[in-house]
């Protein structure tokens, strides 16, 4: 008989961030709270797919939000397919225990093809004229028109972006309520954004931060109050944590100066040519793997990055090896910031030949991550007239360009990436069962709050929890 459960990935929940948090609080005080090691890079696509897979990058393969694929010579990021994590899932090892075992997955990232019983992730509508429209991809399909009913439809522009806010975060949750009262699922992934978006404008320790802590937690109350009444389980964790950053690394413009990267030039704009490229980094928060096309160049390259201001390390394969990166799909060379800095993907050398795309949200096209995303630009005066004038072309349906990111990384506060160097900066793991944190697994007692609890044993941890101790 398992017992049902609910799992709800709080992004960039922190111990600190805790003191802000009554009901998370609360759920700790009773039941039980550990630090949570996390994995480099301690991104949201590495660290869950180690949730769920029990395996290091190394193992599952997910190396970051995105890497060079080389069989297509193209930087991807924020692909969705299940089919990408490799190593035995979460509830395929709880169905070769429980045959029928039933998993909703609301928003955990590579949920599309993934064999769960329910699915429901971001998808936008990409229209032929060029329009994209907030939607989502739900299985069944029935799902879809089920949730926009009761919910409205999944608010994209809230997800992410300048005008990211809880707003995505609250459907989240309340299609997660939705699920749990009308399906039932044995197990539900609940992922909630919404701290991962004032944590790197503002910074962790600023009060807007705070609020937004207190305004998730807040929201969690209801869905919280629904996994109580029907006895379920409740697991609460994060990724990583955020930490205050006061630089940014231009690695990309660093390897060009050297003569290691390229770019081709279309209409006056400057593309990044990967595959012509003798060396360049694809920039992922606090790590950026750089991708060296022949091992001659391997000199050259560290070399130029050999004393670059905030970059802190360059793991080789020694290194990979060791912080358990080895694997096909990452750089020959990771690079890790040091911890007030983190990397942009910027290459161009003059603003004027930036590619059109860079002062777009557009997580698809651009080579590397891009936070200043978050923000309008602060030194356009008419920026948001200009955003303004860009929906009224939209409604009607022209076609029109939303560019009102800045090209002045600047602004940026918190990031994260690289691991935590102090345990009550990094990610928390709460659970609702007082005994669960044993160092023994579920009924061996609480484990010290200075042992940080393995994201390699999450997964042993949730199957414990779900179906009792098989050991």
């Amino acid at each position: 008989m398992s017992t049902p459960l609910l799992v709800v990935d709080v992004v960039g929940l922190t111990p600190a961030l805790l003191a802000h948090m009554p009901h998370l609080r609360a759920l700790a005080d009773s039941g039980s709270q550990a630090p949570l090691g996390t994995v480099l890079p301690a991104v949201t696509c590495a660290a869950q797919s180690t949730f769920l897979t029990g395996e290091l990058p190394s193992g599952h393969g997910i190396v970051g939000n995105g890497w060079y694929f080389r069989e297509l010579g193209d930087v991807l990021l924020w692909r969705q397919h299940n089919a990408l994590v490799g190593g035995e899932k979460l509830w395929h090892a709880a169905r070769a225990r429980q045959p029928g075992y039933t998993v909703a997955n609301i928003c955990w990232w590579y949920a599309m093809g993934a064999d769960t019983d329910w699915t429901v992730t971001p998808r936008p509508i990409y229209y032929a004229d060029g329009r994209k429209e907030p939607d989502c991809y739900t299985r069944p399909p029935s799902l879809h028109d089920e949730l926009v009913a009761e919910l409205g439809d999944f608010p994209l522009f809230t997800f992410w972006g300048p005008g990211a806010n809880l707003t995505s975060s609250q459907w989240i949750i309340d299609a997660t309520r939705h699920i749990l009262r009308t399906r039932h699922p044995d197990l539900a992934l609940c992922y909630v954004p919404h701290l991962d978006y004032d944590l790197q404008r503002y910074g962790p320790d600023d009060p807007r931060a705070h609020r937004a802590a207190a305004d998730v937690d807040a929201a969690l109350a209801p869905l919280l109050a629904d996994a109580r009444a029907e006895g379920r389980t409740v697991v609460a964790l994060s990724e990583y944590g955020i930490t205050r950053v006061r630089r940014h690394v231009d690695i990309n413009r660093v390897l060009r100066r050297a003569g290691l990267l390229e770019v081709h030039t279309q209409d006056g704009m400057e593309y990044l040519d990967p595959w012509a490229s003798r060396a360049f980094a694809v920039a992922d928060h606090q790590l950026a793997h750089v991708y060296v096309r022949d091992p001659a160049d391997l000199a050259a390259t560290r070399e130029a990055l050999t004393g670059l201001p905030g970059l802190e390390r360059l793991l080789d394969e020694t290194g990979k090896k060791e912080a358990g990166l080895d694997h096909p799909r990452s750089g020959e060379l990771v690079a890790v910031a040091e911890p007030d800095a983190w990397f942009t993907y910027y290459y161009w050398l003059d603003s004027r030949r930036a590619p059109d795309f860079a002062q777009l949200v557009e997580i698809h096209r651009k080579p590397g991550y891009d936070p200043v995303e978050l923000f309008m630009d602060p030194k356009d005066p008419y920026v948001k007239l200009r955003a303004a004038a860009a929906l009224a072309r939209k409604k009607t349906g022209m076609r029109y360009r939303m560019a009102v990111v800045p090209l002045d990384p600047s602004p940026i506060r918190g990031s994260h990436g690289r691991l935590p160097d102090r345990t009550e900066d990094g990610p928390v793991l709460l659970c609702s069962r007082a005994d669960a944190l044993g160092s023994g697994g579920p009924g061996t007692g609480a484990r010290p709050s200075a042992q940080p609890f393995p994201a390699t044993e999450v997964k042993r941890l949730l199957l414990d929890l779900a179906l009792g101790d098989a050991s």
